[in-house]
């Protein structure tokens, strides 16, 4: 019985570090537990997406969403899809600080108290912070999937090849769910395994991870190159008596200035990047002396530094160039993204640091770092502020969406991506027509950064919204492949003589905040093999399956190891 009782008192200690993780997602997120959608600016969840073929990556459009909206549009048949990215938002914010904790755990050896300071490094800080306000909770799947990808790097290097290859298969995946979070995954595994042949082993998998992306990309075309310039636009931003290098390195910064929490857009920006950094520098030298830990401080400090010369004037004339001439190479042009590269270190730094800070203070020394971090972003918690709560839609859009029965692609008015509507507080949001309806809508892709134009890369769509601005005949529409047009009617935007060509077209549906146009006899264009969409994105899920399979076995294998050992003389049950 006793040995039975250490046993579960064993359990119980190891489970409060995903316990721990899982309060803290639960504090973020909050305002979200409600009924109700995410809708903030890149962020945008339906009831009933579609598996259009812009979410296979096969429109005119650069395939920035894939395969991630092809599980929403598979996932909501099944579930609400506000449900289900709400989930896996909780589920990005919970396993960033549950892996960070098993990070510090499994390098350093660190006891429950250090591995919560870990945790609360890797949640409460001001990248998650910045990321959800922008809307960027698929991103924050790529970022939870880093800690992981390091712990699964060394079961592989330790030689647990189940467990280790299992673990990086459903890292790389998940993280994968978006081009820039499966490239933050890949160089950690590099990084972390250091060996040619597991290295390329990584970068196989990799490559089967971003099918989805790939096949899309060759297929279509589109996004290949970039506007040179979003380079200025995107870049790395200094914030309040911080220069761009210091705000990169307390992990802010973002280009954006209205993704920005409150307490991060004065002079306490500046103290609550003190504040982060004390809590790093406290251990960074013992984390420096941890497995890979010197590995992981220099890639730290290059995702710091780097994106810092990238926003200096030579930096912004490389990445220009690279935009214009790199295939590819505006995957890079949103510089700050890449500092999440530096948590992996920040977390094991921060551990080690509660470590030191117990032998002195005792158990004082585990609650000082963790208020002090709440501290420096007093204002993460509930939303960051209140500022992600849900959205309720108006019914018009479900009979909108109803109403689409024939053939040919849907054009939008006004001109434009993004949308202020009243429901939405009056915040800018990405326009939710094209996830929320059963057929292709064409987007140019321009985006208005700071006053500044940076142009799309949809030409069709470009087309079609001159067309429509300019009052041409319905047939101008028809002749692009257009059979509808959609007019969101309470939100502000460009509409030019838009009213000319609605004049001429038959009105499915009005009321006061859509109205719908249908366009008579719409070319049919000819379109992208949908086949090879869903054979990538299926070895994307075998990717993801099979990393998962590999983990049970894995799993199973070490605990029959365990079973046969043979039990300490005198133990009993």
């Amino acid at each position: 019985m006793p040995a039975y009782c250490a046993h579960v008192r064993s359990r119980l200690t190891a489970a409060i570090p995903a316990a721990y993780s899982a309060l803290l997602a639960a504090v973020i997120m909050g305002p979200l537990f409600g009924p109700g959608y995410l809708l903030l600016r890149d962020a945008v969840s339906t009831p009933r997406s579609y598996l259009t073929d812009a979410a296979l990556g096969l429109s005119d459009a650069a395939p920035r969403a894939v395969p991630q909206d092809a599980v929403l549009a598979v996932l909501s048949a099944v579930v609400d899809g506000g449900l289900v990215v709400k989930v896996l938002l909780f589920g990005a914010l919970w396993l960033a600080g549950w892996g960070a904790a098993m990070l510090a755990r499994a390098l350093l050896n660190a006891g429950t108290g250090a591995q919560l300071v870990a945790a609360t490094v890797a949640v409460w800080n001001p990248y998650v912070a910045e990321r959800l306000l922008q809307g960027h909770w698929s991103l924050l799947l790529g970022y939870a999937a880093l800690p992981w990808t390091v712990c699964a790097a060394m079961q592989i290097r330790d030689g647990s090849a189940w467990t280790g290859w299992g673990g990086l298969a459903l890292c790389l995946s998940v993280a994968g769910l978006t081009p820039t979070g499966l490239l933050l995954a890949v160089i950690v595994a590099v990084v972390t395994l250091r060996t040619p042949k597991s290295v390329a082993g990584a970068l196989a998998l990799a490559v089967l991870a971003a099918a989805p992306w790939l096949v899309a990309t060759a297929v279509s075309g589109a996004g290949s190159y970039s506007d040179p310039a979003g380079v200025r636009a995107f870049a790395a931003r200094a914030e309040p008596g911080l220069g761009t290098l210091g705000s990169l390195a307390g992990l802010g910064g973002i280009w954006d200035g209205d993704a920005v929490p409150s307490s991060r857009t004065s002079l306490f920006a500046l103290v609550s990047t003190v504040l982060l950094l004390a809590v790093i520098a406290l251990g960074a030298r013992a984390a420096l002396r941890a497995p890979n830990g010197s590995a992981l401080a220099v890639l730290a400090a290059v995702a710091i530094v780097v994106p810092a010369l990238a926003a200096t004037g030579p930096g912004l004339a490389v990445m220009r160039w690279g935009v214009a001439h790199v295939p590819g190479f505006g995957l890079l042009r949103d510089t700050q993204k890449w500092v999440a590269l530096a948590v992996p270190f920040y977390a094991l730094a921060a551990a080690a640091g509660a470590r030191w800070l117990s032998g002195i203070l005792g158990r004082v020394g585990v609650a000082v770092p963790i208020v002090v971090l709440f501290a420096a972003l007093p204002d993460l918690g509930w939303g960051v502020a209140g500022a992600l709560r849900p959205v309720h839609y108006p019914a018009s859009w479900q009979l909108v969406a109803a109403d689409i029965d024939g053939p040919g692609d849907i054009a939008v008015l006004p001109g434009g991506m993004f949308r202020r509507f009243p429901y939405s507080g009056g915040a800018a949001v990405l326009d939710p027509a094209p996830r929320i309806l059963p057929r292709d809508v064409l987007q140019t892709g321009a985006l208005t950064v700071g006053g500044h134009t940076v142009a799309g890369e949809n030409e069709r769509a470009e087309q079609v919204e001159t067309a429509l601005l300019q009052g041409r005949p319905a047939n101008d529409l028809a002749q692009r492949g257009v059979g509808w047009v959609l007019v969101e009617r309470d939100s502000p935007g460009p509409r030019g003589d838009s009213q000319q060509t609605l004049s001429g077209l038959t009105t499915v549906y009005s009321d006061d905040h859509l109205a719908l146009y249908r366009v008579p006899n719409p070319v049919a264009l000819p379109g992208k093999p949908r086949w090879l969409g869903f054979a990538a994105h299926a070895v994307w899920v075998a990717v993801l399956a099979g990393g998962a399979v590999a983990l049970v076995i894995g799993g199973l294998g070490s605990a029959g190891l365990r079973r046969d050992q043979p039990r300490p003389v005198g133990a009993r049950d």
